[in-house]
């Protein structure tokens, strides 16, 4: 199908080098002071929402790509393990844009407390077999499922593309938009990134999808 791709979608979570625009670079102990303060704010909130009924701990793991990526567990009465993940940048934004970000992070927990065996963080492919099987067996359809699911009275194109400037990504739009923007796309490395953080990797393209409407006013 022929689409106009936002672009704007393809931009991910952005490591801890990247610098707020006007302030100076920061060193790497500054950097690191940051990483923990940032941390211990994230486990402090989930203990605030959570305390009654699990032990709070986690991590901070550096990605090639995206620099901390904080993983915090919920462990139960019998010490069954329960976690979820987290980029630096949202944890940022949030804590000092929301004003309920304990909420905004017990949210992402739900889910997977709802199941009824523990969730660990599920290890990454090894190798390019298990990379691909991860995306054609289990990411995609995920993410084509969802998105139907979430929009199931309008028909929504759901495909794998090449991005010039980001490769492989899934891509989902509507049809029936025939003018302007009508597809959202999001690079397989941010998508095995969400994967490997317990994340729910259709988030991103349905958010991308309600912007596609608002902006053709089809949801006012």
């Amino acid at each position: 199908m022929t689409t106009n791709q936002n672009t704007d979608e393809l931009q991910p979570g952005q490591g801890a080098e990247a610098a707020t625009p006007g302030q100076p670079q920061l060193t790497e102990e500054e950097l690191q002071q940051m990483i923990a303060a940032l941390y211990q704010h994230g486990e402090l909130a989930l203990r605030s929402f959570y305390q009654d009924e699990y032990e709070v701990d986690g991590q901070v793991v550096n990605h090639p790509m995206y620099g901390p990526l904080f993983t915090y567990r919920l462990l139960d009465a019998n010490k069954n393990p329960h976690s979820v993940g987290f980029f630096m940048n949202e944890l940022v934004h949030n804590f000092q844009k929301n004003e309920d970000p304990a909420l905004w992070m017990s949210s992402f927990f739900v889910d997977i407390l709802r199941g009824e065996r523990s969730r660990l963080l599920p290890p990454p492919p090894q190798n390019e077999e298990e990379a691909k099987y991860l995306f054609d067996q289990i990411i995609v359809p995920h993410c084509a499922k969802m998105c139907r699911a979430e929009f199931e009275d309008e028909p929504v194109h759901v495909d794998i593309d090449i991005h010039p400037d980001h490769g492989p990504v899934v891509e989902a739009g509507f049809p029936s938009i025939r003018e302007g923007n009508n597809v959202v796309a999001m690079p397989f490395h941010y998508l095995l990134a969400l994967h490997l953080l317990n994340r729910d990797t259709a988030d991103p393209l349905i958010t991308g999808l309600y912007k596609i409407r608002e902006e053709h006013g089809l949801d006012a």
